[in-house]
């Protein structure tokens, strides 16, 4: 019988990896993202296992835990919360503190932060029927000051991390493991401009691919890792020594 995964932000970038990684392996994959079913995608019964949610509406989220859980029909062996976003001001420009709208820090948290915990609650059933595991992707800004990542994003992240550890917390005594990645400069679409001069700094003097993240995500949902639980795994070349 094959393993169930569940995974939003879909549509692209290390998600869209995700979903290549996991179904060569065997597991029936469903996805949320904002976008509906792109009928290109190649992999077996893609269209009926979207769901098209707008995690950055909390009703929105709260009311698509029913759907997903009638999809599922059984038990949810991994969840990973990758849906992330990260607005940009005039041109690209990274938003501080001081310039971010607060209605943009709550759609970014939304997004970033609490449909995390809220998809967890709400399938925490069927992640117990399954002894899964949860998957937070963090980011290498929640540690440090980024040049091009805002101050939303930033702090969103840093937030999630610090909600990881309390999920391996409350959630190992049910038999789920909860871990969390944070990737650095990894090659996608949304590459800010001057990117290439981060590059030259880190110890690998490459970027990262979505592949190399996909990897490590579907570890942390596999029993090779079955005694990690509350870790960040740095996917980053080394750009946090």
């Amino acid at each position: 019988m094959a393993k169930n995964l569940l995974l939003t932000g879909a549509s692209r970038g290390i998600g869209h990896a995700t979903v290549k990684k996991f179904s060569r392996e065997g597991w029936r994959v469903l996805t949320c993202s904002r976008q509906p079913f792109d009928a290109n995608c190649p992999w077996p019964g893609g269209e009926d296992n979207h769901i098209r949610i707008d995690l950055s509406d909390p009703a929105d989220i709260i009311n698509a835990v029913e759907v997903i859980r009638e999809r599922l029909d059984g038990p949810l062996h991994g969840l990973v919360n990758n849906a992330g976003i990260s607005p940009k001001g005039p041109g690209g420009a990274r938003l501080n503190t001081i310039d971010t709208d607060l209605m943009d820090w709550g759609k970014v948290f939304h997004v970033n932060f609490f449909a995390p915990i809220v998809l967890s609650r709400g399938l925490r059933d069927e992640l117990v029927e399954a002894k899964g595991s949860i998957v937070n992707v963090t980011s290498i800004a929640g540690a440090r000051v980024h040049p091009f990542a805002g101050a939303a994003y930033a702090t969103s992240k840093a937030a999630l991390a610090a909600l990881t550890r309390e999920m391996a917390h409350d959630f190992g005594p049910l038999g789920v493991r909860v871990n969390a990645i944070a990737p650095g400069e990894i090659e996608t679409s949304i590459l800010s401009p001057g990117t290439e001069k981060i590059v030259e700094e880190l110890p690998m003097r490459r970027l990262g691919s979505v592949d190399e993240v996909a990897d490590v995500i579907h570890f942390l949902c596999s029993d090779a890792s079955s005694y990690v639980n509350g870790a960040e795994i740095e996917i980053n070349g080394g750009q946090h020594v």
